[in-house]
């Protein structure tokens, strides 16, 4: 478990956790910076896009250490905000897509 507090910790004191905004819709798309990827999480839907959530939750086991990092940087105020215009949404769309 130290392990995963230490990624978690690095994660947010590396500001790695995103909130992208786009106005003036508002509409929201959280990402994570991991190892040379972008993830896409859904808060409201505890997933990640990462390769081991999708392992993890395949065994039943606990989700990944980013959904945590998102959860602890929320509570602790420390999250990227990151402006777009609406223009730009679906450009961002098609390039977390194609990451995955």
């Amino acid at each position: 478990m130290k392990k995963d507090s230490n990624k978690i910790e690095s994660t947010i004191s590396e500001k790695r956790i995103k909130l992208h905004i786009f106005e003036p819709s508002h509409r929201k798309i959280w990402t994570v910076v991991g190892k040379g990827k972008e993830h896409w999480l859904d808060p409201e839907l505890e997933f990640c896009s990462c390769p081991s959530y999708y392992f993890n939750s395949l065994e039943g086991k606990k989700t990944c250490y980013h959904l945590e990092a998102l959860r602890t940087a929320k509570n602790k105020n420390k999250v990227e905000q990151i402006k777009f215009s609406d223009d730009e949404f679906l450009d961002f769309v098609n390039g977390i897509v194609l990451d995955l």
